[in-house]
């Protein structure tokens, strides 16, 4: 691949007429970019990164440096925005789309920009210089080719089609050099020593975990956790028994499971296993649950509570085991429409008045089996489509209501939005719960909840609670046919902004 390189230009050949060519005039619109104004320092910086797709007459050194110091002046912006996309909880569609947009386009460009750093090398053989910088090169091309992804997964989008062809290119080249395992500091102000392999690791790490059943932050913090956890998983050319994956570098094809083998062996083949990354998720898991912090040594970005850190470790316990877990249940494919609303407010609605006027979407089920459906959702999606969205759903031609929440999104070839829902009761009632004190009198105003009336432990009752509600300490009744049943909190089953199922102990009052 590097055998076609030649020598390389200095910087005394022919004067290029490009003004980031010179030095001065570089450092110059770099301090004049807008501080206070990220959607606008990030438009410009794209813009300055376009101007340089017809520089062919620029040095591979020269553009490198003239690309690195751009990506440098875009880091702080793409993180505040970063930071302000995924911390967000009311922005609507239009302006999540704006964020989203802005950011995921910068990445893609720097990460043109930086291959384009390449193909000015390929056209004669290495000097020792720029083969010095290529850690640097392949490291943030990468890195860059892995967040565009991440931010792929943001919007459940599928990668795109030439996305491990890019990766597998960088690694190849730095490779071939010597350079693959050669410790870099990507960003000076970020992150600490990684290598071109490692970067490449994270990526395949993360998509060989499942994001689609994950909440953008989970996204980000299971991202954290691989990076923090990376030296435990083993990669490389040699299959081993306890392989899971393998990935051939040249072909531009994804990772995948040893379940189907390579054809042939071929020198780009590389093979991945969990190694001793899977027992230190275990053992997270283990410490979080029984109420420990988390270790000092592991940088979220932030504090996190365990009620959001736990599911994200257990995830990545579950997908990155030494046997990834399989389909517990067998899908069949149907075609059948039903009458869908999402949230708990739309929920409590129809349950406790049927149909109503409320703006009901029209979904077809494609595919169901004992645990839930799949479909593909058409047009424009509703502002409250997201993981862990509780939904009212009524099949054609019926007058029950059932109740599902949404487990899994991801976006197909033609850009249509798949969903998988998990059936969470067909036996569902609309109760007015009472909160009591100590001495057993109602206290304070009923909340508005629905009862799951099947499924349920012996002696135990679930219910589908306005958020913030569920309370350890605090217990509660109801009037079901004219007796008091009291409730005793047992535990907090899931949470989110909009709802909370928790289960209770039962009691008929005498």
């Amino acid at each position: 691949m590097l055998g076609k390189i030649g020598a390389l230009g200095g910087l005394l050949g022919p004067k290029i007429d490009h003004p980031l060519a010179d030095a001065k005039e570089l450092r110059r619109i770099i301090a004049e970019l807008p501080v206070g104004n990220a959607f606008k320092t990030l438009d410009e910086v794209s813009g300055w990164l376009e101007s340089l797709e017809n520089a062919a007459d620029f040095p591979p050194d020269l553009l490198l440096q003239i690309v690195t110091q751009l990506d440098d002046a875009a880091q702080p912006h793409l993180r505040r925005l970063g930071r302000d996309y995924l911390q967000a909880t009311r922005m609507s569609r239009a302006e999540e789309n704006r964020l989203w947009t802005i950011v995921r386009s910068l990445w893609s460009r720097l990460a043109w920009s930086y291959e384009l750093c390449l193909k000015a090398a390929a056209k004669g053989k290495l000097s020792d210089s720029f083969k010095a910088s290529l850690p640097l090169l392949c490291g943030r091309l990468i890195a860059a080719l892995g967040v565009c992804y991440k931010w792929d997964c943001f919007h459940y989008a599928s990668a795109s089609p030439a996305l491990w062809g890019r990766l597998g290119y960088a690694l190849r080249v730095a490779e071939e050099v010597g350079q693959a395992n050669r410790p870099v500091q990507l960003y000076a102000q970020f992150g600490g020593p990684t290598t071109v392999v490692q970067e490449y690791l994270k990526v395949l790490v993360f998509q060989a975990s499942s994001m689609d059943s994950l909440l953008p932050l989970e996204m980000e913090l299971a991202e954290r956790l691989i990076a923090h956890y990376l030296p435990d998983f083993v990669f490389g050319p040699e299959g081993r028994p306890d392989s899971v994956y393998w990935v051939d570098l040249a072909s531009g094809q994804p990772p995948m499971r040893l379940a189907r083998m390579p054809k042939e062996l071929a020198p780009t083949l590389r093979f991945f296993q969990p190694g001793a990354a899977h027992a230190q998720l275990e053992s997270l898991t283990k410490t979080m649950a029984a109420g420990h912090d988390l270790p000092k040594e592991i940088n979220l970005g932030g504090q996190y509570s365990a009620r959001v850190l736990l599911p994200v470790i257990r995830h990545l316990g579950s997908l990155l085991a030494p046997v990834p877990p399989q389909r517990q249940h067998r899908r069949h494919p149907v075609k059948h429409r039903m009458a869908v609303v999402g949230g708990l407010a739309h929920a409590l609605a129809v349950f406790a008045q049927g149909a109503t006027e409320l703006r009901m979407e029209s979904w077809v089920v494609e595919d169901v089996s004992l645990g839930g459906f799949g479909t593909a959702v058409k047009g424009p999606l509703p502002e409250w489509l997201k993981i862990g969205a509780l939904l009212a759903l009524q099949p054609e031609g019926g007058e029950n209501w059932l109740l599902g929440i949404v487990r899994r999104c991801y976006r197909d070839g033609d850009g249509e939005m798949r969903v998988g829902v998990e059936s969470l009761a067909k036996q569902v009632a609309p109760v007015q719960l009472k909160p009591r004190n100590a001495a057993g009198q109602v206290v304070g105003s009923s909340l508005a909840c629905l009862q799951i009336q099947e499924g349920n432990e012996s002696g135990e009752m679930r219910f589908v609670l306005p958020p913030a509600s569920f309370d350890s300490r605090e217990s509660l009744e109801f009037d079901q046919d004219g007796k008091r049943v009291l409730l005793t909190p047992v535990v907090l089953l899931e949470r989110s902004a909009d709802y909370e199922v928790a289960r209770y102990r039962a009691l008929v009052a005498e």
